[in-house]
């Protein structure tokens, strides 16, 4: 149980004493005091003091009597209105900050939050993100999407969840032709090797040619007395120009009148009868993106557990859809496509197959959940794609819930908005957009020229401080993208990203530093505070901070609001944790991080440390400085973010 549980349980306790009256512990509204008040939390007595047909402010200190004589930790209170605001003792905070660090003998935190998470639901979740089309290369868009699954992953690991990392590679389809088709015609057999370009860009280049190839063609067409006809007869009278009829006629034009649209098309019929030409195209190409993929998953430190491809399964989502035509579910249409109705759910009629017996997106998708269901049977699958497909999952999770699926209860789409440059919007298709291996590349040079004006790492040896540049360069890009909120947009902007002021990655890496050098000078100088070094740190970042303890109480001091607010900080770590799982928004672990270095540099710089006379007060703020340093190498590591030796 914890404190707030805990006052919620005394409250309640209260109430039936001395009004005669239950309410349910989880029924009791409280929450942390905002800080303008004296407290620490505070307890809403409106709909108690309507029990009590008592004005609230004499129910509050009613309440607040009570609980200071009865309920532990809690040593005074106060009311404004219909609040109760109540302080907990200074001995609870110092017990907590001792028994923390006898917690983290050798890991922080993790065993223990996963013994705390009973309460959750369910016990296995699947997070399917990246998912990349095999026709262009990762970009800074893709990046959000990685980053947010990867994050999300390790958050729910910590929380209590098992979980399932999968990535479904969508390597067929009309897209993934339109490059191979602009090879064969543009190509002149070069391959990656041979022109020096990183494999997944090599490919995409050629999808961007033949969209280029594409609208020269639409802009010709556009002159033909066929193309004027078309529009004298099907714009809407008096309300569409021609520019704007032939820019909504564009996919009309490509599926019926277009010669390289057909082609396109052409060979993506061949690829499903399984012509061999066209087959071993695609599998050399592929290899060529899945390449460039991979190199980019290092860099970035994200790894799946089960790689699906669209082209393996496919099929199956044919066979369920042409099984339950019969059943009503899905109808046929003269020209042989096959739709769904969606209309008594507030959607509309959904092609699933196109009249060539080809499947669209929507086709995997059906299989994809029934392979993943039979292998995992994970009671919660997250798709983490962009906002752009919120109506693609809408009409998916309404079909498997017609298809009575057994899992259908347990999708979600953890939908992200856009991310931008301050330039403006990228654009796959035109070739605008910014290759994620460039990013990354821009960021850390961003990060050595910073390092370079700070003058901080001189007489480092070069592989040491090009490791440094390296986390201080990620943990700036990733937390930049993390920090906000998947709903909300982003404006990426490399050089804010690694400012070592603000809300930024560097910014919490630095209070790393000093929280854990703080730690370092201590054991250097052997000043006891409840911290030995036992030989069992195996790695850099566990020899960034002491990682074995021995347990030796602290007395009770009186702490000094800075003390106090980082500590209260730290004792909602575990919570924090719980929350961003439940709602799969790592934003709220990094912005918790962000507060906390925050705190932690106030307290750095109104609390002496080292030089403080008193070793109790000294070994207790000692203390303090080595859970927060843990505490922020936990969370940062939630993030994928590696906490630098120095900066």
């Amino acid at each position: 149980m914890n404190l707030l549980q805990h006052i919620q349980k005394g409250v309640s306790e209260a109430v039936e004493k001395l009004y005669s009256h239950n309410i349910a512990p989880e029924n009791i509204i409280c929450s942390t005091t905002r800080k303008e008040f004296t407290g620490d939390y505070t307890v809403t007595v409106f709909n108690i003091a309507k029990l009590a047909g008592k004005a609230p402010q004499i129910v509050g200190n009613e309440l607040g009597e009570y609980i200071v004589k009865h309920v532990k930790n809690i040593n005074a209170f106060n009311v404004i209105q219909g609040f109760l605001n109540l302080s907990v003792a200074d001995a609870f905070w110092t017990n907590f900050v001792s028994s923390e660090q006898l917690a983290l003998s050798h890991e922080p935190n993790t065993q223990k939050l996963k013994a705390q998470s009973s309460k959750l639901k369910v016990d296995k979740v699947m997070i399917e993100y990246s998912s990349p089309n095999t026709n262009k290369p990762l970009h800074l868009g893709h990046a959000r999407n990685i980053l947010l699954g990867w994050s999300c992953s390790r958050i729910l690991e910590q929380a209590g969840y098992e979980v399932v990392r999968t990535k479904v590679v969508n390597d067929r389809g009309i897209a993934i032709c339109k490059s191979m088709l602009s090879w064969q015609l543009f190509g002149n057999n070069s391959t990656p090797e041979s022109t020096g370009i990183k494999g997944d860009l090599f490919v995409g280049n050629y999808y961007v040619n033949f969209e280029k190839s594409f609208q020269e063609e639409y802009k010709i067409w556009q002159q033909t007395p066929e193309a004027q006809k078309l529009f004298t007869v099907r714009k809407k009278p008096e309300t569409t120009d021609e520019k704007t009829f032939f820019k909504e006629y564009k996919n009309d034009y490509f599926n019926s009148a277009s010669t390289l649209g057909k082609q396109a098309r052409d060979m993506l019929v061949r690829w499903e009868a399984g012509d061999k030409a066209t087959r071993d195209l695609w599998q050399t190409m592929n290899s060529w993106v899945y390449a460039g993929f991979n190199e980019t998953y290092k860099k970035l430190g994200v790894r799946f557990d089960k790689i699906y491809y669209e082209s393996d399964q496919y099929e199956l989502g044919k066979e369920i859809i042409e099984a339950n035509i019969a059943t009503g579910i899905f109808y046929r249409k003269p020209d042989s496509s096959v739709w769904i109705d969606l209309t008594d759910v507030k959607l509309d009629h959904k092609l699933v197959l196109r009249s060539d017996g080809t499947s669209v997106y929507i086709t995997q998708d059906i299989s994809m959940a029934a392979l993943r269901d039979s292998e995992f049977h994970a009671q919660k699958v997250v798709y983490v794609v962009g906002e752009e497909q919120n109506y693609h999952f809408q009409v998916l999770f309404e079909i498997l819930k017609k298809l009575k699926a057994p899992y259908a209860a347990g999708l979600h789409h953890l939908s992200y908005a856009f991310v931008e440059l301050p330039e403006g919007k990228m654009k796959s298709r035109e070739g605008t957009v910014v290759d994620a291996d460039d990013l990354i590349d821009e960021v850390i040079a961003e990060a050595h020229r910073e390092t370079l004006e700070r003058g901080t790492l001189q007489g480092i040896p070069e592989a040491e401080k090009n490791e440094i540049i390296r986390r201080i360069g990620l943990g700036a890009l990733k937390y930049q993208i993390i920090k906000v909120n998947p709903k909300k947009k982003i404006v990426f902007d490399p050089k804010e990203s690694v400012d070592f002021e603000g809300n930024t990655g560097p910014y919490i890496q630095y209070a790393f530093v000093r929280a854990s050098g703080v730690v370092k000078e201590a054991e250097r100088q052997n000043i006891d505070f409840g911290t030995t070094d036992n030989g069992q740190r195996t790695t850099d970042d566990k020899k960034n901070i002491s990682s074995s303890v021995v347990h030796r109480p602290l007395s009770v001091v009186q702490l000094k609001n800075e003390e106090r607010d980082l500590i209260q900080l730290l004792y909602g770590f575990d919570k924090t944790v719980e929350e961003a799982a439940a709602n799969y928004d790592p934003s709220v672990i990094a912005n918790y991080c962000y507060d906390l270095a925050k705190s932690f540099n106030r307290f750095w710089h109104e609390c002496k440390i080292l030089k403080e006379e008193q070793t109790n007060l000294q070994r207790l703020r000692l203390q303090i400085s080595n859970l927060t340093a843990h505490t922020l190498q936990t969370g940062m590591n939630l993030l994928g973010i590696e906490m630098p030796a120095r900066m």
